[in-house]
């Protein structure tokens, strides 16, 4: 009896032992990513990766960030993660914030090396150098990602930035971005033999998420209705754009699934244009898929559009 005692009581310290190393050993990366296509981005590099935990700051179905007010919840996310991931390129106009209430969070910012279009579309600068930096102190537009060509290279940077906080997983990280760059590959050779040919390359958008899209494709973005996607066109800027379209004979207008259409269906009657969607993916369904589907669905209707 004393020797089974014994053995249970051997038994119980292994247990004990080997429950505290496990409890040692457990090592989790919490990652944080700034907004949507960021999320999406960080979801496809760790795939698979069961210690590092991706939250995203800002609700899914929050869209671009204009004007984003950073509370305290979204704080708290930041406090407990071992990176930030931003957008960079001035998308992020709360980073200062950030910045001085952790002053030691990495940041990971996806626009560097990347050239940003200024508000006016005349000229270009470059992004930052480094992968820990805050966005961009430039007056340029932060919509990067809509480009595919920008997004390949974010996801590249961000890759970069992963494995400088998380280096164990170094080779994981590697593996899961040349998936992912296959697959992005692959879709910007489609939509370039599907759009580089179309006889029609005008278009009107009604928010200023489209420039980078556009220049890739050879697009002309004849107007953009309204710049700030939550305020409504004046009764001016709607009639200067009616009388835009029948001079230019634009007949595709081009709305977003975040934002009302009313506009767009004034402009629309008054000019006989026809109205289309394009998604700048910065929202949607929770998914590594996310931002292949929004683009494969741009192409067929700009296909449609503009044949």
């Amino acid at each position: 009896m004393l020797k089974k005692i014994c053995s249970l009581i051997l038994s119980f310290f292994i247990i004990v032992i080997l429950s505290g190393c496990g409890r040692q050993s457990d090592k989790r990366v919490n990652i944080v990513t700034s907004f949507y296509p960021m999320y999406i981005i960080a979801m496809n590099l760790a795939d698979g990766i069961e210690d590092v935990s991706i939250t995203n700051m800002a609700e899914n179905h929050t869209g671009c960030l204009h004007d984003f007010q950073i509370q305290s919840d979204d704080m708290k996310k930041i406090e407990k993660a071992n990176a930030f991931i931003i957008n960079g390129a001035g998308m992020e106009t709360f980073l200062d914030k950030v910045k001085d209430t952790y002053p030691n969070m990495p940041i990971i910012d996806s626009s560097t090396g990347i050239d940003i279009i200024d508000d006016e579309h005349e000229h270009g600068h470059s992004g930052h150098d480094d992968h820990y930096d805050e966005a961009s102190d430039e007056h340029g537009n932060p919509h990067i990602w809509v480009s595919i060509s920008n997004y390949i290279r974010q996801v590249e940077n961000i890759c970069d930035g992963l494995i400088l906080v998380d280096p164990d997983n170094r080779e994981k990280y590697i593996e899961n971005k040349e998936k992912y760059l296959e697959r992005l590959g692959k879709l910007k050779e489609r939509m370039h033999d599907k759009l580089d040919s179309l006889p029609n390359k005008d278009i009107i958008t009604f928010h200023e998420a489209f420039p980078y899209f556009a220049k890739e494709f050879g697009l002309n973005i004849v107007a953009v209705i309204n710049r700030e996607p939550e305020s409504e066109p004046s009764v001016k800027e709607i009639s200067d754009t009616i009388e835009t379209v029948k001079n230019s004979k634009v007949k595709a207008l081009f709305v977003e699934p975040q934002y009302p259409d009313t506009s767009a269906k004034t402009i629309a009657k008054e000019t006989g244009a026809k109205i289309y969607t394009l998604d700048p993916a910065s929202s949607g369904e929770i998914s590594k898929d996310a931002y292949i589907n929004a683009m494969e669905k741009n192409m067929e209707v700009l296909e449609s559009a503009l044949s």
